[in-house]
């Protein structure tokens, strides 16, 4: 952890932690050129939350573009940047953001490496669509000549002890004894109410999200950006790990939950998921949960929409096969 502690609110190549009371667009003209090594952000994503104001869809994509810009020219030519997104939806109907995105980098320049899909288990159910249980990254670089430092994220083996069984390694263990690489479907509880992480926030980034981008995509001492910084998780994920964080938030509300959260990593006393703790396992709470209430009330209406269901498909397979 570096040994400064000061949270300062404006940018400079000297500080280590910046978080900017106001827009990004203010701040990132501030911020020298080829001097970032990792923008990540979870941008708005035009749905009309408290933190942002529902715009034409062509609208929000130029304010986007406008930001996108001015960070690729702060990129440094081997840095990334992942763009979080989810979907737009307009009457009903979904837009997913990384599809009419991916222009703008695109026309940029830049080169996607990975369309990484964070799935999570938790979140809204709809009645007309199947629930949405994941989002995208989109990671871009400046060139062909990037940072990727894969053995700080790999994950545990599978069969750890699985042996080629033939040819000139025969006998000798497969598999990389730092672990898997964790490809690019990633499954990261959200944070939800009773997530460790929980603020006030409503589309609030899971700490270890972040984490995996900083230690993958960065060395120590780099600057990692988020230009929509929301309660800190970018900053806090950087500095953790001995980069440099900066980031900007317009919302006073979250502007303080992020220096309170920032100041209790710095300390020491942030309370955050850890990375690669295994995905919550219901049987760990004991049974009442596990053991569906349809099956404890014989006549309950779920049980007999299950049994209707059952006869229905066991009728029409009898049906399929009767010889004619």
């Amino acid at each position: 952890m570096f040994s400064i502690r000061k949270i300062a609110n404006e940018f400079a190549l000297a500080e280590h932690i910046v978080l900017y009371p106001g827009d990004c667009l203010d701040l990132l003209p501030t911020i020298p050129d080829n001097s970032l090594q990792l923008v990540v952000t979870s941008p708005p994503y035009n749905l009309g939350k408290e933190y942002e104001k529902r715009l034409n869809l062509d609208l929000y994509l130029k304010q986007q573009e406008a930001v996108i810009k001015e960070c690729v020219r702060c990129l440094a030519p081997q840095g990334s940047i992942c763009w979080q997104v989810g979907n737009y939806v307009d009457k009903g109907s979904i837009i997913p953001l990384d599809t009419v995105l991916y222009p703008l980098f695109a026309k940029l320049g830049l080169k996607m490496r990975n369309r990484i899909i964070w799935h999570f288990e938790h979140g809204l159910h709809c009645s007309r669509r199947f629930s949405g249980r994941y989002e995208t990254i989109i990671w871009f670089t400046k060139s062909d000549d990037y940072v990727f430092n894969l053995d700080p994220v790999r994950v545990p083996q599978k069969y750890p002890g699985k042996k080629y069984f033939k040819g000139p390694n025969l006998g000798k263990y497969s598999c990389h004894p730092l672990g898997k690489n964790p490809g690019d479907v990633w499954l990261i509880p959200n944070v939800k109410s009773n997530h460790v992480e929980k603020t006030a926030h409503p589309c609030q980034f899971p700490v270890e999200l972040v984490e995996r981008l900083v230690l993958s995509l960065t060395n120590e001492g780099d600057w990692v950006l988020d230009p929509f910084v929301g309660t800190g998780t970018s900053i806090i994920a950087a500095i953790r790990h001995h980069r440099r964080g900066a980031g900007a938030e317009t919302f006073p509300k979250y502007i303080e939950i992020a220096q309170q959260r920032i100041s209790q990593e710095l300390a020491g006393t942030l309370k955050t998921r850890p990375m690669y703790k295994p995905v919550f396992d219901p049987g760990q709470t004991g049974v009442n949960l596990k053991t569906p209430h349809w099956c404890k009330q014989k006549k309950d209406h779920q049980l007999k929409l299950i049994d209707i269901s059952t006869r229905s498909e066991a009728k029409r397979k009898s049906l399929k096969l009767t010889p004619i």
